[in-house]
């Protein structure tokens, strides 16, 4: 029987419950991350300091990349954050599953295999291109860009307001939710008797390993996205 998500309706509303937990859980690593890099800062960084460093370097270069660092600096910490929040909650679901074996819940999985939550995330980085588009360059410059350089391109500029929202949160959703998908299958035949533990052990551990570079690359992907959509609104070329 294949695992079904935990939902449960709270005032009317419904919850996957999985995603709650382990947002949470993805939340709370984030910050200890952080927290315990920073906590003792020294001229001479060590230990987790100098990773915390050498990736607030590796968000300034995908800022540089997109952007004037005099714009674009002030986006560095919502850089940070996307990517390290997206690559630890896509390495969550990698070493194991928890789900109850009576009612086959998934409850400890990546959180970004929810289409939910990566619509989610992705419908916030567009409103918040938006929002600094308007804050850096006004209102009334923000608004010529729908009709540059002609204005019969307007209808296609606000679709593609709707496709870059769509196509990001699917992204990372379709590759999160393959990737667990066909790890729950090779447990699935490692755990039929001895010939399929034998035949399945060897692509469970190429697969973990695999998942680790597609977590890894599409934290990057969403990360860098964000700072293209959001060059395009507060960049005046």
């Amino acid at each position: 029987m294949a695992h079904i998500q935990p939902m449960r309706n709270i005032l009317g509303l419904d919850f996957n419950m999985s995603t709650v937990l382990m947002t949470t859980v993805t939340c709370i690593i984030v910050f200890l991350i952080a927290f315990i890099g920073t906590r003792n800062l020294s001229l001479k960084p060590s230990g987790m300091q100098n990773f915390l460093e050498w990736v607030v370097d590796f968000v300034r270069g995908i800022i540089k990349a997109n952007m004037s660092w005099k714009v674009g600096g002030q986006f560095i910490a919502l850089a940070f954050t996307l990517l390290f929040y997206v690559f630890v909650a896509n390495m969550l679901g990698i070493p194991f599953e928890v789900y109850n074996k009576d009612t086959h819940e998934a409850w400890w999985r990546s959180p970004t295999s929810d289409p939910a939550l990566t619509l989610t995330m992705a419908a916030l980085v567009i409103i918040l291109t938006h929002y600094y588009g308007i804050k850096i360059r006004g209102m009334g410059e923000y608004l010529k860009d729908y009709v540059r350089p002609v204005w019969f391109l307007l209808p296609f500029k606000i679709i593609e307001e709707f496709a870059n929202t769509l196509t990001l949160g699917m992204r990372l959703f379709g590759n999160v939710y393959a990737k667990e998908l066909l790890m729950i299958l090779l447990v699935g035949l490692g755990s039929s008797g001895i010939f399929g533990a034998l035949g399945a052990f060897l692509p469970t551990i190429i697969w973990q390993a695999f998942g680790m570079f597609i977590g890894s690359l599409q934290a990057y992907i969403f990360a860098m996205l964000a700072m293209v959509y959001m060059s395009h609104k507060v960049e005046s070329h």
